[in-house]
């Protein structure tokens, strides 16, 4: 995985919005990222059954985002 592919949002209040607006279809999170910041969208992912891929470090989420610093979560979003 280099990139992740398709419309995302990237961070944890964006992600979660996503999540709520049933929007998301693949959430990722960061293991290294606070649990405060990741457990409610682990929990919203549940809720709504969104599928969930856990990403390294959060510097590699954002690499894989394609951003220059490191991010909690991002998903991509439904077409």
């Amino acid at each position: 995985m280099n990139k992740l592919v398709g419309k995302k949002v990237v961070g944890s209040k964006q992600t979660a919005k996503a999540i709520k607006n049933g929007q998301a279809k693949i959430v990722y999170i960061a293991e290294d990222a606070e649990a405060k910041v990741t457990a409610p969208i682990l929990e919203l992912c549940k809720q709504n059954n969104v599928e969930v891929v856990f990403v390294e470090t959060m510097k590699k989420l954002g690499t894989l985002c394609g951003i220059d610093v490191g991010a909690a979560a991002a998903c991509i979003l439904n077409e």
